[in-house]
């Protein structure tokens, strides 16, 4: 049996048993961050769908207004990396054929990949690397595009893809604790509209099934997700 600490059982009691509005639950989250580094405020959410159906699958992104907190690495692939430079753009690298034979010799510092959509046919090579570590570009994520520069501001400034696992959780970080209360609640609403507006067609009934918050060591707290 799982051990539970003195810190953990002190924070439980912070929280009760009710549906919290966002703003509620955002405070007590805050007063749940109690570990000895910046924690994450993070997002779970159960939907009523089962991804094992291609009507049923889930998959978007979204840019937070106040971002993650988190520095993000980007790098692009493109076809006239002369024409870009990677210093103003915040970008990590931007370069061409000599950026994919980098990567597929092992280079993989970067958080995410952006490729110029006539670029992708010479990234099949690097499927098998890419693939398992959700790093591979596809439009369906905005990281396959014809507008690198778009792209790469867009994640630097907190844009994210999020995805449901098999179980039918969405599991996201909408920032750190230290951020204001309205600025994390903006960007929980954001993530909410988000689902929302991603609704797989084949979604049948209720599609929220349930709503929590925690920080990254805290304990759950559950929000009335028709509070949005």
């Amino acid at each position: 049996m799982k051990r539970i600490s003195k810190r953990y059982k002190e924070l439980i009691k912070k929280v009760d048993s009710v549906l919290y509005s966002p703003e509620q639950a955002v405070e007590v989250l805050k007063t749940t961050a109690t570990a000895k580094f910046e924690e994450s405020a993070e997002a779970h959410v159960s939907l009523n769908i089962d991804p094992k159906y291609a009507d049923q699958q889930l998959r978007a992104t979204v840019i937070f207004p106040f971002g993650t907190g988190k520095k993000v690495r980007v790098v692009a692939i493109v076809k006239d990396a002369e024409l870009y430079n990677a210093a103003e753009l915040k970008a990590e690298k931007i370069g061409s054929d000599n950026l994919i034979e980098e990567i597929n010799q092992g280079y993989l510092d970067f958080d995410v990949l952006i490729a110029q959509t006539e670029m992708m046919p010479k990234l099949a090579k690097l499927g098998r690397l890419l693939g398992p570590r959700g790093l591979m570009p596809s439009a369906k994520a905005g990281t396959m595009t014809n507008d690198v520069k778009v792209a790469i501001s867009e994640f630097k400034k907190g844009k994210i893809e999020y995805r449901v696992d098999k179980t039918g959780i969405v599991h996201v970080s909408f920032g750190k604790v230290n951020f204001q209360t309205n600025e994390l609640v903006e960007n929980l609403r954001t993530f909410h509209r988000s689902i929302v507006d991603n609704k797989p067609s084949g979604v049948k009934g209720r599609y929220f099934k349930s709503f929590h918050l925690c920080s990254t060591m805290g304990p759950s707290i559950e929000i009335d997700w028709t509070a949005f």
